[in-house]
Formats: structure tokens, C-alpha cells, sequence
């Protein structure tokens, strides 16, 4: 179960973009930046919050996804994981989190990088 954790809060995003707002371009962003990072998806689900905002998950074979618009705010919350099972997937989770993070333009971020799992001695 070794594997990182990336977690972020972003503010200042333009809340008016449909990638904050919309579900399915929040999915297609997502979906994206899974492939382009060389992440597997294995199934997604996003909801659309009424007037605006949207939370959405990605499973990964490597783990998962999850982000959270709050476009009233103009704010997100996003959680990387990836698991380092079979190969280090560091690389791949820091690219996926900064083509999110530079697609929805925050003006400021909050940053946590967190190693998980540990092995036995």
C-alpha cells in the first residue's frame, strides 16, 4: 500500500469557466489529465450541483481522484492518491494534480504531499 497523497485548495479560480461549473467539463479535464499523465481510468462518476458546482471522483487502477467546485466561492478541493504497488507512481500523480490545478487558474494554492504506507521490517 505505498503511495502519496497529494492534496489541494485553490482559490481565486474564475468561477465562471465551464470547467468549474459544468460536470462534463469538469469529466473531460479530469479524463484528460488522467491519460495524459499515464494513469489508468477504470470508472468516473461526477455530479452537477444545481445552481453550479460539481464534485466528481476518477478510480484509477493505480487509485483515485476526487475534486469538489465550489464556484460561490471560487474555490476546489482535490485529492490525488496513488498506490507504488508495482512501480513509482509519484511522477505520474504530481503531473495529473498540476494539469488540474493549471487548468482551472488559481490564483492561490494550498499544498500537502503525504507518503503513505510503510513496510514491515
Amino acid at each position: 500500500m505505498d503511495g502519496v497523497h497529494l492534496l489541494g485548495e485553490w482559490y481565486g479560480c474564475p468561477a465562471d469557466t465551464p470547467e468549474f461549473t459544468r460536470a462534463e467539463a469538469l469529466r473531460e479535464v479530469c479524463l484528460k489529465a488522467v491519460e495524459a499523465s499515464g494513469l489508468t481510468t477504470v470508472g468516473e462518476c461526477f455530479f452537477q450541483f444545481e445552481p453550479h458546482g460539481v464534485t466528481g471522483t476518477v478510480i484509477l487502477a493505480e487509485s483515485h481522484l476526487a475534486i469538489h467546485t465550489w464556484p460561490e466561492f471560487g474555490s476546489v478541493t482535490v485529492d490525488v492518491y496513488v498506490c507504488n504497488y508495482t512501480s513509482d507512481n509519484t511522477g505520474k500523480a504530481q503531473k495529473l494534480y498540476e494539469m488540474i490545478r493549471d487548468a482551472l487558474k488559481p490564483d492561490r494554492t494550498q499544498f500537502q504531499k503525504i507518503l503513505r504506507g510503510s513496510k514491515d521490517d
